[in-house]
C-alpha cells in the first residue's frame, strides 16, 4: 500500500510539473510571462489622449497597410533612418518586442532615408527587421508632427489614441512595461497621468534633423545625411559641453555654434 501511496505521489508531481510547464509556455506564447522587473519604476501617459486618423500606406514591398488592421494593438510608430547610430541601436530590442508581443504589439517603422529605396530594403533585411517599413510620406509628418530628431516613436493605445512620444534611445525594458501595461497585461509599475508637451528633446542621443538657423533642404539627401552626422557628433566649443546640433537647438542665440554649424555645411556642399 505504501509503494503504491509512493507511485501516486510521484506521478502527482511530475503531471504537475509538466503541466506547469505547458502553462508557461502556453502563456509566453501568448506574451503573457511574468512581468519584467519594474518595482519603482513610473509610466507617464498623456491625460487626454487623442486619436490617431485612420490611414494607409505601403511598406518597401509595395503591400498596403491599413492602420485599421492594427486596432484592438498596441502599436510603436518608429521613425527612423540608416545613418542614424542610435537608430540602429534600438533596432534589435524592437525585434525582440515585436517577436514576443506580436499578438498584441504591432511595430511600424518610417524610414527618414532619401537614397535609393535598396539601401534601405537591404539595410531591414540584414538587421533581421519582423515588422513593415515604410518611407516617409507628406501625410505622415503631417500625421506625426515634431519630429525633429531620430529615432523618435510615437505610442498609440488599443483604440488607436496617441498616449506617449519618446525621443531618442528609450530603454527597451521601459517600452516592454508599456506595451504590457496598454495590453493589459500585469506590470509591476506606478501609472501616471501627464500633459503633452512639444518641446524639443534631445536627450537619449537623439539625432536632430532641422537646425535653427542652418537650411539643409537644398543639399542632395547624400551630403544632407553626411552634414547631420556631423552637426550631431562634433561639440561646440561655447562651454556648453553639447553637440553643435544641441547647442543650437538648447540656444539658437549662440554666436559660437551657428557659424560652426554653416562652415561644417559648407565643407560638406563642397566635398566630393
Amino acid at each position: 500500500m505504501l509503494c503504491l501511496l509512493r507511485v501516486f505521489v510521484s506521478s502527482w508531481l511530475l503531471f504537475s510539473v509538466a503541466a506547469g510547464i505547458g502553462c508557461e509556455r502556453a502563456r509566453a506564447s501568448r506574451g503573457e510571462t511574468a512581468p519584467p522587473p519594474g518595482d519603482g519604476v513610473t509610466l507617464s501617459f498623456y491625460r487626454n489622449p487623442s486619436p490617431v486618423a485612420p490611414f494607409t500606406v505601403r511598406d518597401i514591398d509595395g503591400r498596403p497597410l491599413s492602420s485599421a488592421d492594427w486596432r484592438g494593438k498596441v502599436v510603436f510608430i518608429n521613425f527612423w533612418a540608416t545613418w542614424c547610430g542610435p537608430c540602429r541601436a534600438e533596432i534589435p530590442a524592437l525585434v525582440a518586442l515585436q517577436e514576443k508581443y506580436r499578438d498584441r504589439l504591432f511595430i511600424l517603422g518610417i524610414s527618414e532615408d532619401e537614397g535609393p529605396l535598396d539601401v534601405v530594403k537591404q539595410f531591414a533585411a540584414a538587421q533581421k527587421m519582423n515588422y513593415p517599413i515604410v518611407m516617409l510620406t507628406p501625410e505622415l509628418a503631417q500625421l506625426f508632427t515634431g519630429v525633429g530628431a531620430i529615432p523618435t516613436t510615437f505610442v498609440l493605445d488599443r483604440q488607436s489614441r496617441l498616449v506617449q512620444k519618446h525621443v531618442g534611445l528609450f530603454p527597451p525594458e521601459r517600452l516592454e512595461l508599456e506595451t504590457r501595461a496598454l495590453a493589459g497585461l500585469p506590470v509591476n509599475a506606478r501609472i501616471e497621468e501627464v500633459d503633452r508637451t512639444q518641446k524639443a528633446n534631445l536627450e537619449n542621443s537623439a539625432q536632430a534633423t532641422t537646425i535653427p538657423g542652418v537650411d539643409l533642404a537644398a543639399l542632395p539627401p547624400a551630403k544632407r545625411a553626411k552634414a547631420l552626422q556631423q552637426l550631431n557628433s562634433e561639440g561646440c566649443t561655447c562651454g556648453c559641453d553639447f553637440t553643435i546640433a544641441k547647442c543650437r537647438i538648447d540656444d539658437p542665440g549662440c554666436g559660437v555654434s551657428l557659424p560652426k554649424a554653416r562652415e561644417i555645411v559648407k565643407s560638406v556642399v563642397e566635398s566630393r
